[in-house]
């Protein structure tokens, strides 16, 4: 699953998603299945929400292939294709590859110099992966 708009002046899911398709996939990352009704209702804690809207982007999300929709009665359900650490880390996955692919050595040494503002075990599983990488060689 490969997210087509990334925002690098952004924050967080906000990266990946528009603001409301964030609160959305919170809200389902946080539950199981999820109606649309059930959705709306939570977000209208924090804010009125139409019925309408949160059907369009959770159907958008579906056709992103983020979110699954199954029938259940006369309703659907739905929930995230993938945990929020899967997609998160197949996001970042796909965002550093593609870095790499297109800058190269340029990345790799601005990721080695983020390092150094790194707790220790980052570091340490940092040269594990070297010393993995080095054996299969």
């Amino acid at each position: 699953m490969k997210i087509q708009n990334f925002k690098f002046n952004e924050k967080g899911l906000n990266r990946f998603f528009g603001p409301l398709e964030a609160k959305i996939m919170n809200i389902l990352w946080n539950s199981s299945e999820m109606s649309i009704k059930d959705v709306q209702q939570k977000l209208e804690k924090e804010k009125k929400m139409s019925f309408n809207t949160v059907m369009t982007v959770m159907n958008r999300l579906v056709e992103k292939d983020v979110l699954t929709k199954r029938s259940e009665g006369r309703g659907s359900l739905f929930r995230p294709v993938l945990t929020k650490e899967e997609f998160l880390c197949a996001q970042s996955k796909e965002l550093t590859n593609g870095l790499i692919d297109e800058f190269g050595q340029i990345v790799v040494s601005h990721m080695i110099d983020s390092i150094e503002k790194a707790d220790e075990s980052l570091i340490a599983k940092l040269e594990q992966k070297i010393k993995e990488m080095k054996k299969e060689k």
